[in-house]
């Protein structure tokens, strides 16, 4: 019985709307597929990449950039496309109006959607030491640190949130001893710390 009352109902619809009906129902299973798999945080490798006929590379939200056309955004324009659609028509509107207004209304829902995700991704860490935020932190001596920069030592500091163990070198005119505590001034090259005693 439900069966007749929902063919009796599709068959019943213009063209138009059985477009906009299937649009806003299947962009809207997709998008609430993707919406729970993003907040399982399943997501992080399993976006893929898909190239356009144009050479237009779609990326998902894996990367640090501002993504307009990603797969999360181009479900979100479809699924308010759809449903912007259905209502307009439902209003009364022609189909010129209706598709001006959808697509309006879709394009909104990706830019809003794009630039939650940017933020969301400049919020989060990405694992990668820069070793100039080492910079004026504190650590101590762990291996000894010969007088102008005679020999290579050791330091322990904290990094980022991160203890590490680094390489350094002094200019001090007398040796650091193990314990001792030093400030980082500069960063030489490949992570070469150049310390002073505090």
């Amino acid at each position: 019985m439900v069966l007749l009352d929902i063919g009796s109902w599709w068959n019943g619809l213009m063209t138009v709307e059985k477009i906009y009906w299937g649009i806003a129902i299947l962009a809207s299973i997709f998008f609430l597929i993707q919406l729970v798999i993003t907040f399982m945080g399943a997501d992080a490798d399993v976006d893929m990449e898909m190239d356009l006929s144009t050479d237009m590379e779609v990326e998902m939200d894996h990367g640090m950039g501002f993504q307009f056309f990603t797969l999360k955004n181009l479900l979100g324009f479809f699924t308010l496309f759809g449903w912007t659609g259905l209502g307009c028509l439902d209003m009364g509107l022609s189909l010129f109006p209706t598709l001006a207004i959808s697509s309006a209304s879709g394009l909104v829902m990706m830019t809003i959607m794009a630039t939650i995700f940017y933020f969301m991704s400049q919020m989060t860490d990405s694992g990668t030491i820069n070793m100039k935020n080492a910079i004026g932190q504190t650590g101590t001596v762990y291996l000894v640190i010969p007088a102008k920069r005679a020999a290579i030592g050791k330091v322990s500091l904290e990094i980022q949130g991160r203890n590490m163990e680094m390489n350094a070198i002094t200019d001090d005119e007398t040796e650091i001893p193990t314990g001792g505590v030093v400030v980082v001034s500069q960063v030489i090259n490949n992570g070469l710390l150049l310390v002073k005693r505090q």
